[in-house]
């Protein structure tokens, strides 16, 4: 898991392994898993460990945090918006169970805001949730109509944590929460599928998401929290479009 490997693997683990990049948090786990066989323990220590980073980050336990306990397997549309850009930023999530809406979150406005920290913060919180639903032994795919979002965090970021969090001709922008992703990513990349989709292509999570940025912004919402139910999504959808 640490290595992003899948259990369909294990025949090839020595061979696959070789030259894998660890990050800083990723080596400080294989040192406390060593010599812990109990499948029970080490899923403690993991779990703890996760904890601590949330802490050491100045986010809330996931389990505090996000969507409630339910199973059945979750779609998760994220979208940011900046009116202007740059301007009034917001970031929104669409989550569908099972096929069916299921809840609506946005927040993280920001004043001085562009479309790409709005679309990064929207992936960076997909990431969270969908981190908790498959701690929840459910399936989790995300669909983000950024695609500069997901090349920073599934491309880009490769080569910019191998020269140091540099680049050839200036300084990576939106590198705080690029990171922030960009390692989460990597803990969950192998149970959580990340796809792009085109915006205002008839998706309606796709949509609810957009109408949730502009909510935001319209709420000056700093904070990502849970649209409150019943949902209206007719209603919604008749709202303004980032």
């Amino acid at each position: 898991m640490l290595l992003g490997l899948k259990e369909s693997d294990a025949e090839n683990f020595i061979a696959l392994s070789l030259g894998k990049e660890l990050s800083d948090a990723r080596a400080e786990l294989f040192v406390l898993l060593a010599n812990i066989k109990a499948k029970t323990t080490r899923k403690t220590i993991i779990s703890n460990y996760k904890n601590l980073q949330n802490f050491r980050a100045g986010e809330k336990p996931l389990k505090e945090k996000k969507t409630t306990s339910q199973k059945g397997d979750v779609s998760i549309y994220c979208d940011g918006g900046c009116n202007p850009n740059p301007g009034n930023a917001g970031s929104g999530v669409a989550i569908y169970r099972g096929g069916k809406l299921s809840e609506l979150w946005y927040g993280l406005y920001e004043p001085l805001g562009t479309n790409n920290t709005a679309e990064l913060g929207a992936l960076y919180e997909s990431l969270v949730i969908a981190k908790y639903e498959t701690e929840l032994g459910n399936k989790a795919e995300i669909k983000c109509d950024s695609k500069y979002s997901i090349d920073c965090i599934q491309t880009w970021a490769v080569n910019w944590e191998k020269k140091g969090w540099t680049k050839k001709g200036g300084k990576i922008k939106n590198l705080e929460i690029i990171k922030k992703a960009y390692f989460l990513y990597n803990e969950i990349r192998a149970e959580v599928k990340l796809s792009h989709i085109k915006a205002h292509a008839g998706f309606q999570g796709n949509e609810l998401a957009d109408r949730m940025t502009m909510y935001a912004i319209d709420k000056k919402s700093k904070e990502f929290v849970r649209y409150p139910e019943p949902i209206d999504v007719t209603k919604l959808l008749k709202m303004r479009a980032g």
